[in-house]
């Protein structure tokens, strides 16, 4: 008789490991330099000005849970000055994408016609902040500067798994008509795969939030729970 070899590769491993654990994340391939105040293209020099140049801007923002519409768009205005003169400063474009989800009422309908030139420039800035935060990729290991670095990439994916989740949401039973182009035409499963692909990314570089997020929206796991939950109550009858 064959012997078959059934042995897991690391990355199937990891992959069940995320299916059947939300505590679970492949941290041990990520490799943090230092915790100094680091991002990538930013001279040391001039981080400290630039991030006190941010929090001056979004510090009304800060003050009340719903922040005026006038005091939300005098951040954005403010960043707007900040991303023009300094456009690798990764985390004003983080900031402003959070700025301009203020402007949007939910009652107003999120992904409507009517939205569509703010949701576009959210996505717009959280695709710009991504690229500039991404980590270098060294012997299967994700290499940051500081944790500032990783701290800023993983609220920019979770971010973005959260609109996937809201255009997931409605879309109801068909496609989604409305919205920026990163959503618009998929249907609520296409939505909550890339909401789960976001919210997963979001977690593996420190979101624990996006990191149950993650499993709760893979297609996959609600599968295997559907499959577990069916077999246990056919056990019980």
């Amino acid at each position: 008789m064959t012997e078959v070899n059934t042995a897991l590769s690391s990355n199937d491993a990891k992959v069940l490991s995320a299916l059947f654990d939300p505590e679970s994340s492949p941290s041990s391939s990520l490799r943090i330099k230092g915790d100094s105040q680091k991002l990538p293209y930013i001279p040391d020099i001039l981080l400290p000005s630039l991030q006190e140049t941010e929090r001056e801007a979004i510090r009304s923002l800060g003050t009340s849970a719903s922040p005026q519409t006038k005091d939300v768009r005098a951040a954005i205005d403010a960043l707007n000055v900040l991303i023009e003169k300094n456009p690798q400063y990764a985390s004003a474009y983080v900031n402003r994408a959070q700025a301009l989800r203020l402007l949007i009422a939910e009652e107003t309908g999120f992904f409507d016609g009517r939205n569509l030139e703010t949701t576009s420039a959210i996505f717009a800035d959280l695709a710009t902040s991504v690229r500039l935060l991404s980590p270098r990729i060294s012997q299967e290991a994700f290499e940051f500067e500081s944790s500032l670095q990783a701290r800023l990439l993983a609220t920019s994916h979770t971010h973005r798994g959260y609109l996937f989740l809201k255009a997931a949401k409605a879309a109801g039973e068909g496609r989604l008509e409305g919205g920026p182009e990163e959503v618009k035409g998929n249907d609520r499963s296409e939505l909550e795969e890339m909401a789960s692909r976001e919210f997963y990314l979001g977690g593996l570089y420190g979101d624990p939030v996006a990191k149950q997020l993650a499993v709760k929206t893979n297609p996959y796991a609600r599968l295997c729970g559907a499959i577990v939950k069916q077999a246990l109550r056919q056990e019980g009858e």
